[in-house]
């Protein structure tokens, strides 16, 4: 069944020695006041990971395949975007029309949500996603960004081209790791279903943003960051999601910018007194709030559930 009404919302991922986005340098990225936070690709990669597990297509996430390089050894090399098109739908050159290739990117469940730039092979599409994240900036005040040394087990083995007196390494190499001691991400989002009516002339009446879209948005929007566990993410978890269930013409700004995050000694408590005063106006259908009761208090009178469970509070 197709959505009407439109979501607004907050994720928050919790940081606890690791590094949820760094920039180019390594480091937790920063902007020019110093203050740190996390791009929406960084939330949106863990997603699509998820999505990809469970099987579903996944169009927009690196893939490899076999090349050569210019010596003529073989390498692994990533695919171009229509490459990965063709590993889920084949040779797009064999595509009969516009509107095959439209049902084709909409049956990836990250252009679904997410929307997406596709030129290739003549079809200049550009698709602006239902679902819009904002920037997650850092709401933890007492923010440490460590750096650990790493001593890897082996020798550099480009050391006698960089040496000057063309020797082997005599020693193993230095790596390093940086992380913050704690940080809590808060990103706020919107899901506009009526983003989509205008492919309805090419696609069908049917066609549109519907309740099965939203409910896999909502899974990994309480998972995602959970469940990917790299290296650097280890340690990131989702500790908070909310979601406001509006009428079509209401109409709410970044609601990560009115929460509170509260820190007294090791307590941390989410205050979501300025949305509820924020909301009391508009058309409000439903809210939802689940966050980590046994990191997070959340000072509020909507319906609150556990994050994992989901069981009510």
């Amino acid at each position: 069944m197709k959505l009407a009404n439109r979501i607004y919302g907050i994720i928050g991922i919790k940081s606890t020695m690791a590094n949820w986005n760094a920039d180019f340098s390594g480091r937790p990225k920063s902007t020019g006041n110093g203050d740190i936070f996390a791009s929406d690709k960084a939330l949106k990669y863990p997603m699509k990971k998820m999505w990809e597990s469970y099987g579903k297509n996944i169009l927009f996430v690196k893939s490899l395949k076999q090349g050569k390089s210019k010596d003529g050894n073989d390498k692994l090399v990533p695919n171009t975007l229509g490459e990965r098109y063709g590993l889920l739908f084949g040779d797009i050159k064999k595509a009969k029309s516009t509107k095959e290739v439209l049902s084709n990117l909409f049956n990836c469940i990250d252009v679904k949500n997410f929307g997406a730039t596709f030129p290739e092979d003549g079809y200049n599409l550009s698709i602006t996603g239902a679902v819009q994240i904002g920037q997650g900036f850092n709401k933890f005040g007492d923010i440490n960004i460590e750096v650990q040394n790493i001593l890897s087990p082996f020798a550099d083995s480009r050391a006698k081209e960089k040496n000057e007196n063309g020797e082997d390494a005599s020693q193993s190499t230095l790596g390093t790791k940086i992380v913050t001691d704690e940080a809590h991400y808060f990103y706020g989002f919107c899901i506009n279903p009526l983003a989509y009516n205008d492919y309805k002339e090419i696609l069908g009446d049917d066609f549109g943003y519907n309740e099965d879209d939203y409910a896999e948005f909502k899974k990994a929007a309480r998972f995602c960051a959970t469940y990917f566990n790299s290296n650097s993410k280890f340690g990131c978890e989702n500790e908070f999601a909310m979601f406001i269930e509006t009428a079509v013409d209401a109409y709410l700004p970044d609601l990560s910018s009115y929460m509170d995050f509260i820190c007294k000694d090791k307590n941390r408590s989410v205050n979501l007194e300025k949305i509820e005063k924020m909301i009391e106006s508009s058309d409000v259908k439903k809210v939802e709030i689940y966050y980590n009761p046994l990191s997070l208090d959340v000072e509020t009178k909507f319906d609150k559930f556990d994050i994992y469970s989901g069981n009510k509070i």
